[in-house]
């Protein structure tokens, strides 16, 4: 899984392999709110399988990998 959060048009914070089953991208303006319901409201996008990023949406992983991110200095 690999997620990406952006904060300029050049400027986005990178974790994971750039092969990843899923890619999960997020705006850093929205990284504050819970993923699922940015999910929903089209905020939060992803491409690759449903399943795996739903798992990671409800165990928490995607919400500290989001916020870890979107708070670097």
């Amino acid at each position: 899984m690999q997620y990406r959060v952006s904060f300029g048009k050049s400027d986005t914070a990178v974790e994971g392999p750039d092969d990843a089953d899923v890619v999960v991208a997020i705006d850093a303006k929205w990284a504050a709110d819970d993923p699922t319901a940015s999910y929903m409201r089209g905020r939060l996008k992803a491409e690759g399988h449903t399943g795996v990023l739903l798992e990671a949406l409800w165990s928490g992983e995607a919400a500290r990998t989001i916020s870890r991110l979107a708070s670097r200095p």
